[in-house]
């Protein structure tokens, strides 16, 4: 037996088709329970139980008790970007279900990654951080540059704090197949998105939607 981590055992948990689709169904950042859980996953709620019960023991999931309810979370932002990536290679490489109709146009351009916005929008507001070096990226390394406390400081957002998991990441959009921003930064900004009203989110979906003066708002500030 080799030494290091047992990669095909969280393949296996992830390949499963009706446990794919529970962890997708997460990706939107909102905790669900065992019965919304079964209807996206298509499965009998014993089944999704049992899947449930693998992804918990796997490390893939958390769960949360309110109440009489249970509530299933992924486990944190390194299982989302593992997701993402994921999807960036089937995007890549493999078959492919085509459900056509504007909500896929929609998830193109703008989406929920976990906590933080994924898609064209975020892929170019990354690009312009970088271009003008109020983030700076080493390969596949991002950080904050000299001046990247105050000007995020003037929309609203400090970077100053001590989180405990990264200001800055670069998670893989399996859309654009290019990087866009994640970490606690990129949660900010999504957070002020929504706060702001320039976008809001579809019902029952992972797309952001932009209102037309939301969008010049957005560009104004992140893209300017």
């Amino acid at each position: 037996m080799r030494e290091g981590p047992d990669i095909a055992r969280i393949a296996s948990l992830v390949g499963d088709p009706a446990r794919a689709n529970m962890l997708n169904a997460l990706m939107g950042g909102t905790a669900l329970t065992a019965s919304e859980l079964a209807l996206e996953a298509g499965v009998s709620l014993p089944t999704a139980s049992s899947h449930l019960s693998k992804l918990m023991e796997g490390g893939l999931l958390t769960l949360a008790s309110q109440g009489r309810h249970r509530y299933y979370g992924l486990a944190g932002p390194q299982v989302a970007g593992m997701i993402e990536a994921i999807t960036g290679v089937a995007e890549a490489v493999g078959p492919k279900r085509v459900r056509p109709g504007p909500r896929d146009g929609a998830m193109r351009v703008a989406r929920v990654c976990y906590d933080h916005l994924a898609g064209e929008q975020a892929v170019a507001m990354l690009d312009c951080f970088v271009e003008k070096e109020i983030l700076l990226r080493d390969d596949k390394e991002i950080r904050l540059g000299p001046s990247a406390a105050s000007h995020f400081a003037a929309i609203g957002i400090d970077v100053d704090a001590k989180p405990r998991r990264p200001v800055c990441r670069a998670c893989l959009d399996w859309s654009v197949r290019r990087s866009h921003l994640a970490g606690t930064l990129g949660a900010a900004i999504l957070d002020k998105i929504l706060a702001e009203k320039w976008a809001r989110r579809e019902k029952d979906s992972r797309a952001v939607i932009f209102s037309p003066p939301g969008k010049q708002a957005f560009e104004k500030v992140f893209l300017g």
